[in-house]
């Protein structure tokens, strides 16, 4: 059964985070990517699985192999979910610098 996973229950796992990063560069199949980790071919195929489940990356059949690339529209998902702590950060950011301009100007 192919279950729908979160993006976030994929980026949770750091093994998931590196895979993603290095299909950034450039689609690779499941045995080039295992190359990079320590892990067994198959645990890594996991993660490609839990990845290519919730949309992250998506699989591409050339020829006898299958290629893996990350999905960037996927990604989006991800970005506007941090926006909203960036755009608080922000906020207060901007409060503490008029804290502090006040602060500076009863100094003088």
């Amino acid at each position: 059964m192919n279950l729908r996973r979160d993006v976030f229950q994929a980026i949770a796992d750091p093994t998931r985070r590196a895979v993603l990063i290095l299909l950034a560069t450039q689609p690779m199949t499941a045995g080039a990517i295992a190359t990079n980790f320590d892990s067994a071919r198959p645990t890594i195929s996991k993660h490609i699985r839990v990845l290519a489940e919730c949309g992250l990356v998506q699989p591409h059949q050339k020829g006898r192999e299958i290629y893996y690339e990350v999905n960037a529209s996927k990604m989006n998902d991800i970005e506007v979910w941090l926006q909203q702590f960036r755009t608080t950060w922000e906020n207060r950011f901007s409060k503490l610098d008029t804290v502090l301009e006040t602060i500076q100007k009863k100094e003088r």
